[in-house]
């Protein structure tokens, strides 16, 4: 639709609503041939005042998030909807064990919404955490179960792990920033996998403040994330122990949707999202952007990266 001015705008968009011919309106209908797949992010596709439109314009993403606020209820002594709208006291998004119990609530809660609507997934996959609310929107785990992961395992995190480690985005190739961290003697691991040019790493405090600095020094781009702990590398062993334990009476199951896993790089048996999963997806290397292990998931090659030949649908856009 074209126009010069707002009142001829609208006078069109109310001809496209009244399915009336008009100059400057345009009529089409979209190739929906392909195939589509949620992809949830992990942490850092948060920000402030994230989600308080739909809580007020949409009455299937406000009943989501009232479902998500009660399973979340059983294991945090915040609210849900008291975060997103910043209400005064509430905590903010710096904490670990908050941030990542909201944003799983608001993925599933958009997914909620995207299926109201007729759009369907005919895959999933995540990104670190982003994996949690994959499983919850495959049917994978039920909201009670994939609440207690996200919830339970963040605030391992934070009494565990927080306060000594860092992660760090890093512009190269996974096999040139590997052969640059073997200076640190695995002080400093591969994180995450991106895509061709990008990672993320992590580890001590002190070896990522001595790889910036010599990154930075050759002009390679390096974005420090803002968090305090090492997810995805041998930091997290240092909780496995808890995270067995508290996880144990997880009940997964074989999933509505294929899951695509970005721990093992291939479609898998939701059955196995156990604890032990929980565990690995948290201490190994994201395999995002590890393009020929997708191969299942192609039809045709109109898009490249790891979803070539399919429609993924990014949560956090």
């Amino acid at each position: 639709m074209t126009g010069a001015g707002r009142e001829e705008l609208l006078a069109r968009l109310d001809a496209l609503a009244g399915d009336e011919v008009a100059s400057g309106v345009t009529r089409g209908v979209a190739d929906v041939r392909g195939r589509s797949v949620f992809v949830f992010p992990g942490q850092g596709a948060q920000w402030v005042g994230m989600a308080v439109g739909l809580l007020e314009s949409s009455p299937v993403f406000a009943e989501a998030i009232g479902e998500c606020e009660s399973a979340l209820s059983a294991y945090v002594d915040w609210s849900l909807t008291d975060v997103l709208r910043g209400a005064e006291g509430a905590p903010g998004f710096g904490r670990v064990d908050v941030v990542q119990p909201v944003l799983f609530a608001v993925m599933v809660s958009l997914a909620r919404l995207w299926r109201s609507v007729g759009v369907e997934p005919d895959a999933v996959m995540g990104h670190s955490q982003g994996e949690i609310a994959a499983a919850c929107v495959a049917g994978a785990l039920s909201l009670e179960d994939a609440a207690k992961v996200v919830t339970l395992r963040s605030q391992a995190i934070a009494a565990g792990l927080a306060g000594r480690g860092g992660m760090v985005s890093v512009g190269l190739p996974v096999d040139q920033a590997r052969e640059r961290i073997a200076a640190w003697d695995g002080a400093i691991s591969v994180a995450a996998v991106n895509g061709p040019g990008s990672v993320v790493v992590s580890g001590d405090a002190g070896a990522l403040d001595e790889m910036v600095a010599q990154l930075e020094g050759e002009e390679i781009r390096v974005r420090r994330v803002p968090v305090d702990y090492a997810s995805h590398s041998a930091h997290v062993e240092e909780i496995r122990e808890e995270l067995l334990k508290v996880l144990a009476d997880l009940k997964p199951r074989t999933s509505e949707v294929p899951f695509y896993s970005t721990v093992s790089g291939e479609l898998v048996d939701t059955v196995g999202l156990d604890a032990e999963y929980w565990y690995r997806n948290l201490r190994q290397t994201v395999e995002l952007g590890c393009s020929r292990r997708w191969r299942p998931l192609r039809r045709r090659p109109w898009s490249s990266g790891p979803f070539a030949a399919t429609r993924a649908v990014w949560s956090g856009s």
